[in-house]
């Protein structure tokens, strides 16, 4: 392994990752200044259990009319997630556990799963351009954030081998983007799952002290 490959796969990555964690550290504090507002009615549910249902709405796809009748939908939403998990693990696994990537069933299933989620996001590019309203609610960052997203998947794809020894290349290539990824994501959508505990916890608390979600001496109301 070359030195400018290990310097990137190492050094590079740490200051860029310091640098994505400095960048959410202030986002978190500037978040965390916003006030709750109060609610002035005698409460009516339970809070807890709505704000606990709430957080893990994510894992209950029939509790949601959008994809209790859009399963496809929620499978390709998984699917993309779990292959952007994979991508991200790798930066990891190939530096400083890259054993595990030599038993083959394990990199032939991360290839394939990054694979489909590269498929799955072709599938997004296309739905917002062919659909009107989502082309009307999508900005350039939807557009970029998507098209990268989809580039470091093949850059993945074709790391995973982690073959050095042959060809470095592809390892140079999918830890650029890497860099570039962590320096550019804190200040694009794709931090958006940073708001998700925010925005779940304020749902949770809404419905539930409002008496939108009962859920009491066992008994499960929505």
């Amino acid at each position: 392994m070359s030195s400018f490959l290990r310097i990137l796969e190492n050094e590079v990555q740490i200051a860029a990752l310091c640098f994505m964690a400095t960048m959410y550290t202030i986002k978190l504090i500037w978040l965390f200044r916003f006030n709750f507002f109060k609610e002035k009615t005698i409460p009516a549910g339970n809070v807890n259990a709505a704000i606990l249902h709430s957080m893990i709405n994510i894992g209950q796809p029939w509790a949601m009319e959008s994809t209790r009748k859009n399963l496809p939908f929620y499978f390709q939403f998984i699917i993309f997630h779990i292959g952007v998990a994979i991508a991200i693990g790798v930066t990891f696994i190939i530096p400083y556990w890259p054993q595990l990537l030599d038993n083959i069933l394990i990199m032939w299933a991360f290839q394939l799963i990054v694979a489909m989620a590269f498929a799955v996001g072709i599938f997004r590019i296309i739905r917002r351009v062919a659909i009107p309203n989502m082309r009307v609610i999508s900005s350039l960052d939807d557009y970029f954030s998507l098209i990268f997203v989809n580039i470091f998947f093949i850059s993945t794809i074709f790391a995973i081998p982690n073959e050095y020894e042959k060809n470095e290349t592809p390892l140079i290539i999918f830890f650029t983007l890497t860099t570039f990824f962590l320096l550019y994501v804190p200040f694009s959508k794709i931090s958006h799952y940073l708001y998700y505990p925010f925005t779940r916890y304020f749902i949770g608390r809404t419905i539930g002290h409002r008496g939108i979600y009962f859920k009491r001496k066992g008994l499960e109301n929505e």
